[in-house]
This record gives C-alpha cells, structure tokens and sequence, in this order.
C-alpha cells in the first residue's frame, strides 16, 4: 500500500500524466504528426551551440576524475561565482560565491529551500493560477499550499486579496513571473506592492515572510517587457532559477538558488540549502553542467522562435472567437474554455486531435492552458482543428 501523502501526490498529476497517455493513444490511431499536442513545456529550441562546444571542451581537456566528482553541497565555487557576478552586471546585485547554491534545476531548488524554511503546518501562499506541482513541493515538507483566488482576466496578482490570506503561520508566497501558465509578467508597481504588503504583516505577526521567486522564464519576454529582479524590491527574496528554458536544458536539470545577503538568517538559510541538497538526495547538482553553466550563463534561447509562435497562435485563435490574455513571457496561451467545465472542453478538444490541459490543474477552473514552445508546423497544422473546434459550439 503506497502511502495516504504519496496517493494525494498520485491524485494531483492525474491530469498530467493522463495527457502523456493520451498523446501516445492518439498518435497510434492517426499519426503523430496528426495530433497536435500543447500539453507540456518541453522547448522545441536547440540549446545554443556555445553550450556543446563547453561540454566538449571540458570533457576533452579537463581530468575525467574532476568532471565526475562530487562537489561541495552548495556547488563548484568558480561555477558560483561566475554566475554571481553575471547577475551583479545585470541586476545591479553585489552578490559572491556565498549568495548562491547550484541545484538540480528550479523544481530541485524550490524543494531544497521549502525543506529548509518550513515546519510542519507553516503556510505558503501563490498566486492562482500557478503550477501544480507547487502543492507537491510543499507538501513534500509537511507544509500547507494556499493560492491567493485568481484575478482574471489579465491575472495580475490581486494585492488585497494576497493580504487577506497572510496568517501567522504564513511562512513564504511563491510567485512565478513570467507566469505558468498565463505568460503573465507581474510589473514593478505590483511587485512593490506585494512587497508594501508583506513587510506590514511581518511586523504585525513578528515573523518572517520570504518571498521564493520562482524564475525559469526570466529570459523569455516579449515585445520590450521588463521582468523585475524581485530582490531588488523586497529583502527577503530567495531565487530559483533553471537553465531549462533560457538554454533549452530540461533534460540537464541545472539551476540554482539565489539566497542574498539580506535574506534573515542568511548564515543559517546558506547552511540549511546546502545540507537540504544532500538530505533531498540530490547530493550535489551535475558536475559537469555547472561547468557548462558557468561559462554559458549569459548565453539565451531564441525567443524570437518563441514570440513567432505566439503571435501566430494568438492571433489565430482571437479570429476563431477564443478569449485570452495576450502573454508577455513565458511560452503559453491560458485560455477561456468554450464551456464552464474545462475538463469537459479538453476532452471535447481531443476529438479534434488537440491536447490541450485543463486550468484546474493550475488552480483556475474554466480555462486551459496551450504550450506554444512547439514545431511551428505543428501551430500552422492545427488552426483548423482549432477553429473547427470553437465552430463546433456555436451550433
């Protein structure tokens, strides 16, 4: 018998896992290349070619012994500091080898400093939508994930509403921008306002109140939007990041934390997330991607590919009749299911060969999520499943 925590896990990513299933059904009956899926995030982007060439160099040319060793807990420090003083340049930052923790990608970031910050019962907080495996990480930890309601139809984070959820057991607030899976990016003024809103209620509880900034998609943001450097706004921000999307790695699982100096208990915040990377089992992160990562680290992905494909997409489906927040980041249209039931609408989209995922599971009934980080011919393809789909309704 598995256990009652791991079969809620099991019960969480049905939606996910049914949609690998199903893809593979489909592509069965009518082709692959007749069923278009937008079901994942999976980046349909080569990774630039710097990124090769450094694996090749390192494995060529460095000790096969070192390449393949551990490493310390928090990472390679050259790797470290490579990246820090990267985002010194970018951000304004003033950050060392001290301020970061190289991990196993964002997911294995968030998991490792979730595992240091709370106790059994302590809160976390994101804004819905958001991504599901969220209330995974936090439950992996004994914690309690509350999403703040959403706020369509542009989903900016509702301030009084983030507010009104904060209790004393608020222990951190998630927040994801550019956004999973609206493509949302949350402004200066916003951000500033969030931040308004957590020191008041840290005073009025006596407590701290981390903000985890969950940022994968940093790099991928369109038409001149800035993404704010959320430290740089609230002190207590702590940042996962992945190399996933700005270099196409998925696979590699590379990222790392950004844990600042400002952070409260730094000292015992740095020594938590380096010990929590070896009690999680991840001992320490790839040892030859953080190499790779520190010498290609201000090398991106080609969002020119990426915002082809949205605009396309997003044109197209505002000419069929579908409702949806232009993205401004990120690689996803979260759209309004054509009916009220969305679970409903995703099935209904499969007879026409499409896969698309509901917005129940990203905590927001009613819409569903479509991926445009794929082929383009697989965009150009399925537009008129798309609008034989939305026709299909008005009958």
């Amino acid at each position: 018998m598995i256990s009652q925590k791991m079969k809620q896990m099991v019960e969480q990513s049905a939606a996910m896992s049914a949609m690998f299933t199903e893809g593979k059904r489909l592509a069965a009956i009518y082709g692959a290349e007749n069923v278009y899926d937008f079901g994942i995030g999976n980046p349909n982007v080569k990774a630039p070619a710097s990124v090769n060439a450094t694996a090749i160099e390192i494995l060529q040319n460095m000790d096969s012994l070192k390449v393949h060793s551990y490493t310390d807990s928090s990472g390679i420090p050259a790797a470290r500091k490579a990246i820090a003083e990267s985002l010194n340049h970018r951000f304004g930052t003033n950050y060392d080898e001290s301020n970061l923790v190289m991990t196993v990608g964002a997911a294995g970031g968030l998991n490792v400093i979730l595992k240091v910050l709370l106790d059994a019962g302590d809160e976390v907080l994101t804004f819905a939508p958001y991504f599901g495996e969220y209330d995974n990480y936090v439950m992996n930890v004994g914690g309690v994930l509350h999403p703040v309601p959403p706020n369509p139809p542009d989903f900016l984070p509702d301030v009084d509403a983030l507010s009104a959820c904060i209790t004393p057991k608020t222990k951190a607030i998630i927040i994801n921008s550019p956004n999973n899976p609206t493509g949302v990016i949350y402004d200066a003024g916003t951000i500033e306002k969030i931040a308004a809103v957590l020191r008041q209620k840290s005073a009025e509880y006596g407590t701290d109140i981390y903000i985890i900034a969950d940022e994968p998609y940093r790099e991928l943001a369109y038409d001149g939007v800035e993404v704010p450097y959320i430290p740089n706004f609230y002190e207590n921000t702590i940042v996962a990041y992945s190399f996933s999307k700005s270099l196409s790695l998925p696979g590699d699982r590379i990222g790392y934390l950004v844990i600042p100096s400002t952070v409260s208990d730094f000292a015992e915040v740095s020594m938590g997330a380096a010990i929590a990377n070896r009690v999680l089992g991840f001992v320490n992160a790839p040892a030859l991607q953080q190499m790779v990562v520190a010498k290609c680290c201000e090398e991106t992905t080609d969002v020119a590919f990426y915002n082809a494909n949205r605009e396309l997409l997003y044109n197209a489906l505002q000419e069929y009749g579908y409702s949806c927040a232009k993205p401004q980041g990120a690689f996803y249209l979260f759209v309004k299911a054509l009916e009220d039931d969305d679970k409903a609408f995703c099935e209904k989209a499969k007879e026409y060969r499409l896969l698309v995922t509901p917005g129940s599971a990203f905590g927001c009934k009613g819409y569903v999520r479509i991926s445009y980080c794929v082929a383009r011919e697989t965009i150009e393809n399925s537009l008129p499943s798309f609008k034989a789909l939305a026709e299909s309704y008005k009958k």
